[in-house]
């Protein structure tokens, strides 16, 4: 038996030392071929590509120590609609400053997963490790990125990533619970939630946030009261605007993002609501503008800049070969009370 086979054998102490060759031999083509598609090359069909991928993932193949990295940083985000985003790109910014590093920025146009083509573009780039914000890389992209040890960590994950990827988050129920808690100890009872795409965990986080204040308080959760829609201004407006027209309307609203929370505002207007006297509102980030609002915005501080920068220096760490000291952080919240928050108009609204 040769070294090389041996190197393939389960349990045996050099299977990290899996070679190209082998690969090539198991997948049934050549070494140039395996080495496009490690280096995310053209010129591969999909089958091909497919096996070659399948038996680097099934006999632990990694990339050696001589195929260097290359200065910088993928981070990948599902839109650029917002300036939550950009309070991340700062922070990531920060750190690959400090490190010497170039930024790559990849949008996916609203996208969850992104396409094959960027992963070849990834892999081509050799990047010192991907930041994906509000993405959902399949298993085999994962697998793709480990092979090539190409660290990942994952902000907001949008679905369940796998057990050993790093992910990167807020505390969302409290900072919900927290929000919550705040109305009732104004005296509201008829309270709403938007409560975004609860497909998403930190949506269903800050919904159960939401649920679990109201019902320690002894509240009931009337379904009517919760909405689900798009985490925008123009999602925020039109639950905000079916809540208004109920024959009792809340008296106070919790949004999962700054952005329903000023689509609130604009409803609100449109019907001649005020804010705060008739309608309590409360926000989740703290993006710049809530604090310029008017009224200016009771919301739950969300650190988006430090998410980034703990993202960053968790690739860098796991790019230098050390072991991350837990894989899950969630970073904590705070709420911030200015104006658009008091106590019910009248008790009788709340009856």
């Amino acid at each position: 038996m040769t070294a090389t086979d041996a190197d393939v054998e389960g349990g045996n102490r050099r299977r990290d030392r899996v070679t190209v060759a082998t690969v090539a031999r198991l997948a049934g083509v050549s070494a140039p071929t395996v080495s496009r598609v490690l280096n995310g090359q053209s010129g591969v069909s999909l089958d091909t590509r497919r096996r070659v991928e399948t038996v680097l993932r099934e006999h632990g193949y990694r990339r050696p120590e001589s195929a260097s990295s290359v200065a910088l940083l993928e981070l990948v985000f599902h839109a650029l609609d917002s300036l939550w985003a950009l309070e991340i790109i700062r922070g990531v910014e920060q750190v690959a400053r400090e490190q010497g590093l170039a930024v790559v920025l990849t949008e996916m146009q609203g996208q969850l997963t992104p396409g094959r083509g960027w992963t070849e573009q990834v892999l081509s780039r050799r990047p010192m490790g991907v930041i994906a914000v509000l993405s959902d890389l399949t298993v085999q992209q994962q697998s793709q990125l480990a092979t090539r040890e190409i660290p990942l960590v994952v902000i907001d994950p949008t679905g369940e990533p796998l057990h050993d990827t790093p992910s990167v988050g807020a505390t969302n129920y409290s900072g919900a619970m927290v929000a919550t808690r705040h109305l009732i100890d104004l005296g509201h009872r008829r309270i709403a939630m938007l409560a975004g795409n609860t497909r998403w965990p930190f949506c269903r986080a800050r919904l159960d946030g939401y649920r679990a204040a109201m019902e320690s308080a002894g509240l009931t959760v009337e379904p009517e009261l919760v909405r689900v829609g798009p985490l925008y201004v123009d999602g925020g407006m039109a639950d905000a605007a079916e809540l208004l027209r109920l024959p009792r309307p809340p008296t106070a609203v919790v949004t999962t993002n700054d952005l329903q929370a000023h689509g609130v505002y604009q409803a609100a207007r449109h019907a001649r609501v005020r804010i705060p006297e008739d309608l309590s509102v409360v926000g989740f980030d703290d993006l710049p503008f809530t604090q310029w609002a008017s009224p200016p915005m009771t919301t739950v501080v969300q650190p988006m800049t430090d998410m980034g920068a703990t993202a960053a220096r968790m690739v860098m760490a796991l790019a230098a070969g050390e072991r991350l000291g837990q894989y899950r952080v969630e970073l904590s919240t705070r709420l911030v009370v200015r104006e658009s928050t008091c106590g019910p108009a009248t008790s009788s609204s709340q009856t």
